[in-house]
């Protein structure tokens, strides 16, 4: 599983120079908006010293860390999901990540243009979280007449699944996101924006964060983080914090070829987990031999793990743990 995320705001307010600064790459940075049309990419690796634990354990002749995919999409601007800024173009970007982080201005610098003339983060979350509720019932309204006819045939599923389509209707339609869905797969092909993860980079001083800003993102249920570009940042931490409020964590793999991070969502089980290894080793699984990373280290090895009966054996319904070291057995 490569994880993406997505940089979101209005143009002028952060973006391409968070993008810059977490992935060292050279961005087309200007002081007006749209300068940046197509999005920029750049995979950054996730900074875990248990890697390094782990492989010089195993003597790995390899290190492959976790990595996160970010992009970097264009402003967008009141009206885009009507293609307003070539708004149409840049949520397209936007549904393919995998979570959103939204960079809000909260600084004052005469010196840089804002596409509203003023500084007023709390209009500027409103105006992004509106573009992207009103994608979202374009969406849902388009596919709903299908539904309702499915429903009508006497499928009690498709019924259940319209209710629920219905109820998402309605509290979009009340200016609430969805936010994540963990019980209804057969939304996942439809991207809905709003039912992705959020995290709030406010830009700017602890100072110029207005309590009213806070209150609305904790009432989301989001997260977010304070930082000011102008100043130097920690970007190992920033990323790690973005890695946990997504609700990410990492297993591992290690032995003498190579010692692996890989990533995956808080609470998944282990055949899915195995598939982010690889598809076959999810459909084929039948168990998994796991310990913690802590006590793989003390003991000293994988074979004296398993000769002290330290290795445990796990079945399909086993919730990987962050930190688990996992070896998988699967059919031929």
């Amino acid at each position: 599983m490569k994880l993406s995320l997505g940089i979101i705001g209005l143009p002028n307010v952060g973006k391409s120079t968070l993008f810059k600064i977490i992935t060292k790459n050279e961005v087309n940075i200007a002081n007006y908006p749209f300068c940046t049309i197509d999005p920029n990419i750049g995979i950054v690796p996730v900074p875990d010293p248990r890697i390094e634990a782990l492989a010089k354990m195993s003597a790995s002749a390899q290190k492959i860390p976790a990595v996160v995919e970010f992009y970097d999409i264009a402003g967008l601007v009141r009206g885009a999901h009507k293609g307003e800024g070539l708004g149409n173009k840049f949520l397209s970007h936007i549904r393919e990540v995998h979570a959103l982080i939204h960079v809000i201005r909260c600084f004052s610098d005469n010196n840089i243009t804002h596409v509203d003339a003023s500084i007023d983060p709390l209009r500027d979350r409103e105006t992004i979280l509106q573009e992207l509720i009103l994608h979202d019932l374009e969406i849902l309204e388009s596919r709903i007449k299908k539904w309702e006819v499915e429903a009508k045939s006497g499928d009690k599923e498709q019924q259940k699944n319209l209710d629920f389509i219905k109820k998402l209707i309605q509290k979009l339609e009340s200016g609430n996101i969805i936010g994540p869905i963990s019980d209804a797969p057969f939304l996942k092909e439809l991207g809905l924006l709003t039912a992705k993860r959020q995290l709030y980079f406010l830009n700017g001083k602890t100072s110029d964060i207005s309590s009213g800003l806070l209150e609305k993102i904790k009432e989301e249920g989001s997260q977010y983080i304070i930082a000011d570009l102008n100043e130097v940042i920690e970007v190992p931490e920033l990323i790690v914090e973005a890695y946990k409020v997504l609700g990410l964590i990492s297993f591992f793999t290690t032995g003498k070829e190579e010692t692996r991070a890989w990533t995956i969502k808080q609470g998944m089980m282990a055949p899915e987990a195995a598939g982010v290894i690889h598809t076959d080793f999810e459909k084929k699984f039948i168990r998994a031999e796991v310990i913690g990373y802590k006590e793989l280290l003390e003991t000293g090895s994988w074979n004296d793990a398993q000769k002290k009966g330290k290795i445990r054996t796990e079945g399909k319904t086993y919730i990987l743990k962050d930190g688990d070291v996992i070896l998988i057995r699967h059919g031929a």
